[in-house]
């Protein structure tokens, strides 16, 4: 059964009738004007990302896990953070099935719902000293939650705007997306460097940190509307339906693209680790090492986020000139050399930061900007829809994960060397995934 064939009395179609009334309109629609909602979708996925990421630096092992030293606690902190991109695929399998049936601006709703509600829930959450360990046990719970809600707030849009895009603006539109991704960092460094700079410690570990995750709720509530806006007008339907860009069985896809998959997973392995070796590992390194004030360094990731986004603007321009899957290569390698020296200049002091972060801003915007840009077209029509959900999933599972927590324990123990090493492993993986997958090759750029 697909979302067109619900019965008419059901409540979702009448609640997708209705959207569609509202919303109705005439003409056809530009890859720009698909292009706003992805951006609108994405910024908000990574404000949310972020919120979290910093409170499991700043917030979460203090509050949390007072009992353990910090490294320890953060650990920790890190560990739950992970959760959310366990239950991932799991959200994908339960809201592709709510998609089929109810319909995709129903199944985005609760996705989108759960996912604010979850977020806001963390804001609420009580500390050990109140509730013991259950305080660890709800910020699982609701970390999993997130998670769920991020697999199941899958609408489509990027595949349709990659569907979309002129032949000679493919990397440019691959890119839009990836935007979301410095312009989260920015607000959510921004809001924790203002509260961390004008509050005491403790009122911010009291209630001061608990306001970015009310910002997020309310994020999420706009990221809604302004999605639902799109997916449920009969333009939109339509154009669903004509790229087949409908669910299909989870079994099916996988047994008949498993290798696009897998490829699409590893492809951006390079970017996603360098992702979190200049956002979330940074900031921890950082915090627990040197004596570097959290505001400034969170002023030091705002810059970073600003280079990202000239980067990211350049991969879409670049891309279009020598094509996505040459720059993913080039950016690949770029990331090999900044592993070598790169990490160990967190330990050179504000100005050794700040190239840091520059320099792997930069890498980041090249490399992030195209890491998902080819993944729709490979799949058979058929399948595209669930198997572009299905590979951002393994992506995220397997490129960011356990990033923090891997890359940290391996700078405690072995030094920041082995934080670069880890980081080159990433490139690695890219390098190989590009290299055996010839029908990427072959495709247009």
């Amino acid at each position: 059964m697909t979302a067109q064939t619900v019965s008419p009395g059901t409540p979702s179609q009448a609640a997708e009738r209705d959207g569609r009334a509202i919303n109705a309109r005439h003409g056809d629609i530009a890859p720009s004007e698909i292009a706003i909602g992805v951006v609108i979708g994405r910024t908000s996925e990574f404000f949310d990302f972020f919120v979290y990421a910093i409170a499991s630096v700043l917030v979460f092992p203090a509050l949390i896990f007072p009992y353990v030293d910090r490294l320890t606690g953060t650990f920790y902190s890190f560990a739950i953070f992970a959760l959310a991109f366990v239950a991932r695929p799991i959200g994908s399998l339960i809201f592709l099935g709510l998609d089929e049936t109810l319909g995709r601006g129903t199944k985005l709703t609760i996705a989108l719902f759960l996912l604010g509600g979850s977020t806001a829930a963390v804001a609420f959450l009580p500390g050990y000293e109140t509730i013991g360990i259950w305080s660890a046990v709800l910020l699982a719970v609701f970390r999993i939650g997130q998670g769920i809600a991020l697999g199941g707030q899958w609408d489509g849009l990027s595949s349709l705007l990659a569907l979309n895009a002129p032949e000679n603006k493919r990397g440019w539109y691959a890119m839009l997306p990836q935007l979301g991704a410095p312009l989260g960092l920015i607000v959510a460094s921004g809001l924790f460097a203002f509260f961390v700079s004008t509050l005491s410690t403790a009122d911010f570990l009291e209630w001061g940190w608990r306001y970015p995750f009310f910002v997020a709720f309310a994020i999420n509530v706009v990221a809604l509307f302004a999605r639902l806006r799109m997916v449920t007008t009969p333009e939109y339907t339509a154009l669903f339906e004509s790229r087949d860009l409908e669910p299909s069985s989870v079994a099916e896809t996988v047994r008949s693209d498993w290798r696009t998959i897998v490829i699409g997973a590893f492809a951006p392995l390079a970017s996603f680790a360098l992702f979190h070796m200049v956002t979330v590992f940074p900031l921890s390194w950082v915090m627990l090492f040197t004596t570097e004030d959290a505001a400034r360094f969170l002023v030091f990731e705002i810059i970073g986020g600003a280079v990202g986004l000239v980067g990211l603007v350049a991969s879409g321009l670049i891309a279009d000139r020598v094509g996505r899957r040459y720059l993913l290569g080039v950016s690949a390698a770029g990331i090999a050399v900044f592993s070598g020296f790169a990490p160990q200049l967190l330990d050179g002091g504000p100005s050794g930061e700040v190239v840091f972060m520059v320099v792997g801003f930069a890498l980041l915007g090249l490399s992030f900007g195209q890491s998902s840009g080819a993944v729709a077209t490979n799949f058979a029509s058929a399948r595209r829809y669930t198997g572009a959900a299905l590979t951002s999933d393994l992506a995220w599972l397997v490129g960011a994960g356990f990033a923090p927590l891997v890359a940290l324990w391996l700078a405690s123990r072995y030094g920041l060397l082995a934080a670069g090493a880890y980081l080159l492993s990433g490139a690695i993986g890219t390098l190989v995934a590009l290299g055996i997958n010839k029908e990427l090759g072959r495709r247009p750029s």
